[in-house]
């Protein structure tokens, strides 16, 4: 067998390419499976190259469900709009100030999987009440297997999704135990649903896309949230998105920041892939919880 690969630079350009069609689903698995054969080499198989990309939860796991630093539950609420019901996963600190920040968490293309809980207690660790909605919920939430919560994920139709990622800034703004300020992050979908957001909620504090597709170039207007912007170099697909939107941004003399992370893919942040630029995933972390100190803390 041959050694786990474990970073973007073991995989040629082409599989990773061919990975991320898979991923967003422009690629079957068969597809990806017959597109990645030909740079099988030395042992290792399509299927091999396929398990080595995909993620592994339990390895990067960092703060556990069970932690005694944090409180965690599963909250229901209405989403009249949207699903009806919606549900998210809420993640409180065990100890501190009677009233803290609260932050939105939206997930990737594949529902509430281990890694944005994983994420939601790391904020909820930094002293914030975080909340972590399952776009999956009204299909019986996340199946626990990727493939067939992207395939879950194709069912939804997006503008309920939307509305029930609407309803759920709105349940954690007027959520006990918060200070009335409340930040978004997401990453890819979640990326761009945290876009989203900025467009359609004026009192919105803080907005953290993690490369995700811009809004309608018309909403630009409509943000009133200072950003914070994080783009990998090898995402063609994302970035040409930004290109467009940006001078939108400065037209309507929206506060940002944008940060590109040299030889990164998409999906950096995501701790459970080769994908992972541990530098870049540090840097961008850092930058985001500075951020969300100077736009929701009030003490």
């Amino acid at each position: 067998m041959p050694p786990p690969i474990q970073t973007a630079a073991d995989f040629p350009r082409e599989v990773l390419d061919l990975f991320d069609q898979y991923v967003h689903g422009g690629l079957s698995r068969r597809g990806f499976l017959d597109g990645a054969g030909k740079y099988a080499v030395g042992g290792t198989t399509a299927v091999g190259l396929l398990e080595a990309l995909s993620p592994n939860f339990a390895a990067a796991q960092q703060v556990a469900d069970n932690d005694p630093r944090i409180v965690t539950s599963h909250a229901v609420f209405d989403s009249p709009k949207g699903y009806g019901k919606a549900s998210g996963y809420l993640v409180r600190p065990a100890k501190g100030p009677a009233k803290i920040p609260a932050v939105l968490v939206v997930h990737e293309n594949r529902g509430l999987n281990p890694h944005i809980e994983d994420i939601a207690r790391r904020i909820a660790l930094e002293g914030y009440v975080a909340f972590a909605p399952d776009a999956l919920f009204s299909l019986g939430g996340y199946p626990g297997d990727e493939d067939k919560a992207r395939e879950l994920f194709g069912k939804l139709d997006a503008a309920k999704v939307k509305a029930d990622f609407l309803a759920a800034a709105g349940v954690l703004r007027g959520m006990p135990g918060t200070n009335g300020r409340m930040g978004v992050t997401g990453f890819c979908f979640g990326g761009g649903v945290t876009n989203f957001l900025a467009t359609q909620l004026p009192d919105l504090d803080a907005a953290v896309p993690f490369y995700g597709p811009a809004p309608a170039i018309a909403d630009a207007a409509n943000i009133k949230s200072p950003m914070l912007l994080h783009f990998a170099q090898n995402d063609d697909r994302i970035n040409a998105t930004w290109k467009e939107f940006e001078p939108a941004l400065k037209a309507a003399k929206v506060r940002y920041e944008a940060y590109v992370y040299p030889h990164t893919e998409h999906g950096f942040n995501n701790d459970t892939t080769p994908r992972f630029d541990a530098q870049a995933a540090a840097l961008a972390w850092q930058r985001t919880l500075t951020f969300f100190a100077h736009t929701l803390r009030t003490d």
